[in-house]
């Protein structure tokens, strides 16, 4: 067995690779906690330097990305597309960070919003009932045109459960077909109120309103009431201490303090990688967290 001190150093480098090979699958399953992904880190993950280097390009220019690599290791360029990895991590870490908190920030707002609905009274005008609730839709769409591209394909939160949820679970209580049953009503849509299928945005028919508030006033009214309860509840449930959004948070933030706590000596170890070249409203997520953190 060859035990100098070069094939140690190439033995410990070749293991770390494999330990921080894990650390490449944070994110990739959104429901598993920070602490699962770092039990298996520690345990030495199951990402060989040779399983690493398939998932490099092929053909990639080495002499180009020369500035990244450390050639002293045995397969550096497992070690280079690692790191690049990592960098992009990094960014969409903390591009979801600060996104994720932003939409949070958002629900106690509507929430606030549906509460205000919730005060309309038999004793107000029908035009003023009306008007809440196209104020109210103005607001929930106002909600849905800011974070509902986060979540498509290629948003900041695309593919991440607690960025779905919130827009999934409002939505839902827009559409509860049992809201104002006791009065005869088969949810909201028939009083004219309904979520188009394809934009999410919330929309009031106010011919069919008119004419709900025309063959029974009190009954809108105690619909609407009980929407703005159930839909208020259900937004300040999301914005919970021990809910997805925070629990996702706590996740991203640990994550994130680990890689910038650990990459200045992974760099030294293994070559800096390339850099994360974030675009559109993942470098605007970023630049809001930089801003935040004060990076």
């Amino acid at each position: 067995m060859n035990i100098s001190s070069s094939s140690i150093v190439l033995s410990i480098a070749d293991f770390r690779t494999q330990m921080l090979g894990s650390l490449m699958n944070l994110g990739s399953d959104t429901s598993s906690s920070f602490g699962d992904i770092m039990s298996q880190f520690q345990a030495g993950g199951g990402n060989s330097p040779a399983a690493l280097k398939s998932n490099a390009s092929v053909g990639a220019n080495t002499a180009s990305a020369s500035a990244g690599l450390n050639m002293s290791l045995r397969d550096p360029q497992s070690a280079y597309t690692m790191m690049t990895k990592i960098n992009a991590l990094d960014v969409t870490y903390k591009s979801q960070y600060s996104e994720l908190t932003t939409m949070e920030s958002y629900l106690p707002r509507i929430e606030e919003a549906v509460q205000q609905l919730g005060k309309t009274a038999v004793t107000d005008g029908n035009d003023s009932i009306k008007a809440k609730l196209q104020d109210f839709a103005q607001q929930y769409n106002a909600w849905v045109q800011r974070f509902k591209p986060d979540v498509q394909s290629g948003g900041v939160l695309a593919n991440t459960q607690a960025g779905e949820l919130p827009l999934y679970e409002l939505d839902q209580v827009i559409e509860n077909r049992f809201i104002g049953a006791k009065d005869g009503f088969n949810g909201l849509a028939d009083m004219g109120i309904s979520v188009d299928a394809n934009t999410g945005l919330m929309s009031v028919n106010t011919s069919l309103l008119d004419a709900a508030l025309a063959n029974n006033k009190s009954a809108v009214v105690d619909a609407v009431g009980e929407f703005s309860t159930k839909f208020a509840a259900s937004a300040h449930l999301l914005a919970s201490d021990d809910n997805f959004i925070q629990h996702r948070l706590n996740n991203l933030n640990s994550a994130v303090t680990y890689i910038d706590g650990n990459t200045g000596s992974w760099q030294k170890e293994f070559g800096s990688g390339d850099a994360a070249s974030p675009v559109g409203k993942i470098a605007q997520a970023l630049a809001a967290y930089n801003k935040t953190t004060g990076m």
